[in-house]
């Protein structure tokens, strides 16, 4: 095993006490206070104390809500959502029109709260600040075209008008993950409201603050109250209502816990979606840009301290430029500086928890212990932060190893050579699982014929993630065990309701009438539908 050097770092500075999680710069204990008030409100609720990664201290305190309150919330979301219905689709567009002017507006707010939730840079938190407004506006300017009704092709031309149109589901619950707090919610809430329906969500308690910070500027946006609700509690006490109570489930997550919803969900026929884990791979082709190839891989792998669904952890080099390529990713990857600043200064932040950094640890440990060599990384820094680890780039990782096919959720990737594509793209898809996945070539049709060959949802070409996960027109979603179901684009608005066929037959009946003879009725209508075949599209 080689001696890694560690990544350029940077302390984060003195700190009073008044702010939240005492990072200073961050908003007040009391405005952490004001958004917490605006959860469903329990009566007889616990607490949980919320803890920021950057220095392990309090944030603020949680209430934790029960079972027969969330049923209370959800009620008070039938109501409201009956009313928000009834609003033409361009009423509610604009709501989420001036909710993309107010994102960007305070977005300053926003990035110090994702920060100190979250751990991860104010670049990174940027990138949900960015998606997020995208998503509003998108939607926004789309959901009245895409949910309007829709001509269909009758049974019989001219005779039969057939027309589809779009009902709300009713009442969306939705379990937000931690990692993108403001990104994932914003996603899957801004088109499940404003197809119509009301929400009820469970943030993660480690960021509910940023889903309460745009819940709060979505009613200053318009939304009515109680249609869009937030509910604080662990899953395992308020897990069952929310699977109950709702008419579609919304959930990102692991996919072992994926799987449990899913099943219970379908035991009442609830329709879903889910985004779930990844092992994502990278193929680096023979004749890439080795420079912009490493580049790439150092945001592909540790934007957000590598907690991101869509990061690599998986790198694939031709052999004919491995070391190459190795060699840059490696001192790109040496020269990040780490660290807790609520500024544009620092360039990956913290882990989230201690979960995380156990669960980053032993798969670094295991895979060393059984023969890989470690090249970058490859230990916590408690000099930093309490959840702080190193970027880390790891070789010679073999099956039997943890990190070779399990998820590691972290900033730590594991880099393969390869002297065939073909080889290249069975070991790309050699997984359970298939979210996301990036090619690098300097010829851009190489590259999108080697990325319809992997078993993804998103396939980026000369980019990590980014280019598929900002392409809000385009769907999102995992293949295997990485998810059912799309977000963004068309299907990402219409999953949230039901398609009704309305058709209105005249002059010419289904059934032939009284005086024609059936077999005579018959025969005609085969000479018809003969006829019909031939006709223009």
């Amino acid at each position: 095993m080689t001696t890694a050097a560690t990544a350029t770092t940077t302390a984060s500075p003195a700190t009073p006490s008044a702010t939240i999680g005492a990072v200073s710069g961050a908003p007040t204990a009391a405005r952490a206070a004001q958004l917490v008030s605006r959860a469903a409100e329990g009566e007889s609720p616990t607490t949980v104390q919320m803890n920021a990664p950057f220095t392990g201290k309090p944030i603020t305190t949680l209430p934790q809500i029960g079972d027969a309150d969330v049923r209370r919330a959800f009620a008070r979301a039938r109501t409201a959502q009956a009313a928000w219905a009834a609003l033409p689709v361009a009423e509610r567009a604009q709501v989420f029109l001036r909710l993309h002017d107010l994102i960007l507006e305070r977005q300053a707010e926003a990035l110090d709260i994702m920060q100190v939730e979250t751990g991860k840079s104010r670049l990174d938190a940027y990138d949900e600040i960015a998606v997020t407004a995208i998503t509003a506006a998108y939607y926004g300017r789309k959901a009245a075209r895409l949910l309007a009704p829709k001509r269909r092709a009758g049974a019989f031309p001219v005779f039969t008008r057939t027309t589809e149109v779009r009902h709300p589901k009713g009442v969306v619950s939705m379990i937000s993950p931690w990692n993108y707090p403001l990104a994932l919610t914003g996603m899957d809430a801004i088109p499940a409201l404003i197809a119509g329906n009301a929400l009820v969500q469970k943030p993660d308690n480690q960021t509910a603050l940023s889903a309460l910070w745009i819940n709060e500027l979505a009613e200053e946006a318009g939304l009515p109250s109680d249609v869009w609700q937030i509910v604080l509690g662990r899953g395992s006490k308020i897990g069952t209502a929310l699977i109950e109570e709702a008419d579609y489930l919304g959930f990102t997550g692991s996919t072992e816990t994926g799987k449990g919803l899913a099943a219970r969900a379908a035991a009442l026929l609830t329709s879903y979606s889910m985004e779930l884990g990844g092992k994502n791979p990278m193929i680096v082709l023979p004749d890439a840009d080795i420079d912009k190839a490493a580049a790439g891989a150092v945001t592909a792998c540790f934007s957000s301290a590598g907690q991101l669904c869509v990061s690599v952890e998986r790198i694939y080099v031709h052999e004919s430029i491995r070391t190459a390529f190795t060699r840059a990713f490696v001192a790109r990857t040496k020269a990040l500086k780490l660290g807790a600043g609520l500024d544009y200064n620092v360039e990956m932040g913290s882990l989230t928890s201690t979960d995380q950094l156990e669960t980053i640890s032993r798969h670094v440990v295991d895979a060393t212990a059984k023969g890989a060599t470690l090249l970058a990384g490859g230990k916590a820094r408690p000099d930093l932060g309490p959840l702080f680890f190193e970027p880390t780039i790891l070789t010679d990782v073999r099956e039997g190893m943890i990190l070779f096919a399990e998820e590691t959720f972290g900033p730590v990737v594991s880099v393969y050579g390869y002297t065939d594509e073909d080889e290249a793209i069975a070991r790309a898809n050699d997984t359970r699982y298939g979210l996301n996945a990036s090619v690098w070539t300097r010829n851009r049709k190489t590259g999108e014929r080697v990325a319809a060959r992997i078993h993804a949802g998103t396939v980026n070409v000369n980019d990590g993630y980014g280019a598929a996960f900002g392409s809000l027109d385009a769907q999102m979603g995992g293949m295997g065990e990485s998810g059912v179901g799309r977000r963004n684009g068309a299907e990402g608005l219409l999953k949230y309701t039901e398609a009704q066929t309305i058709a209105a037959q005249r002059v010419i009946p289904l059934r032939p009438a009284k005086p024609i003879p059936t077999k005579a009725w018959a025969a005609g209508l085969t000479i018809g539908l003969k006829a019909l075949k031939r006709l223009p599209r």
